[in-house]
């Protein structure tokens, strides 16, 4: 069991690659709060976890909120007793359409969603993790935070700010023994496929995509919750301030 006796907090865990991470972590030891704004999805979740012999409970969050996020780590300490890794994966997007036409109420949401919740996350936990002598962050950025593509400019720029942010976070606090890693998948067949694309979710349209992948196919969420497995584990002890592109060589 490489995740024997942590405790993770799961954000964005009803669905898509949260989900993928939530229950690779509990199939490898872990106790996970799954956090999701959707109920249905958050608790079916950790139900399902559950129902497999793992260890989950749901918590309700929305991660543009400090109160939300101070909630997680209340959770984690009640019902698991310690908190060792926080996997920031919320995230959301706009439709693929030019720069002008994304509307500012939809750039702050963004930017509320994916960027501020790692600042609230270190505010929250960052203290807890030096009380104890160490933890682990894990944000999920993406490849379009390094290889932009056209029609998702506000969305690129959040997550080359994940990006930044964790390489700045994983200097700052090595001292402290937390580690700040990244992930960057490339795209997958998740809830927001379709607005990523900005066209219909069909076979020839997802062919269009494929086609810059050389490996020929989407990223998955076991791809990703397998990147997160070995950067909570024990084996990546020395590992801070990396971002590991799964993209099937998107970005080479």
């Amino acid at each position: 069991m490489r995740l024997k006796d942590k405790v993770a907090v799961v954000t964005g865990g009803g669905s898509g690659f949260g989900e993928g991470i939530a229950k690779a972590y509990a199939g490898q030891g872990a106790s996970v709060i799954v956090a999701d704004i959707s109920q249905a999805g958050g608790q079916r979740v950790a139900d399902q976890i559950v129902e497999a012999g793992g260890r989950a409970r749901f918590v309700r969050a929305d991660v543009s909120r400090r109160a939300d996020m101070d909630g997680l780590l209340a959770a984690a300490l009640a019902h698991f007793g310690a908190m060792h890794i926080m996997v920031n994966n919320a995230g959301t997007t706009h439709r693929n359409r030019p720069m002008l036409e994304v509307d500012e109420a939809e750039f702050d949401r963004i930017f509320a969603i994916n960027v501020k919740s790692i600042y609230l996350s270190a505010q929250v936990f960052v203290p807890h993790f030096r009380r104890v002598g160490g933890g682990a962050f894990i944000n999920i950025a993406s490849t379009a935070g390094i290889r932009p593509r056209p029609g998702l400019t506000w969305y690129n720029s959040s997550k080359g700010a994940v990006i930044t942010m964790s390489k700045s976070m994983a200097g700052e606090l090595g001292p402290d023994r937390i580690r700040v890693n990244c992930v960057n998948p490339v795209i997958s067949a998740t809830g927001l496929l379709a607005e990523f694309m900005g066209v219909p979710d069909t076979p020839e349209n997802r062919q269009k995509f494929v086609a810059t992948i050389p490996m020929g196919r989407f990223s998955t969420p076991q791809d990703i919750a397998n990147a997160c497995l070995y950067l909570g584990s024990d084996e990546a002890e020395f590992v801070t301030g990396v971002c590991i592109e799964v993209d099937g060589g998107r970005c080479v």
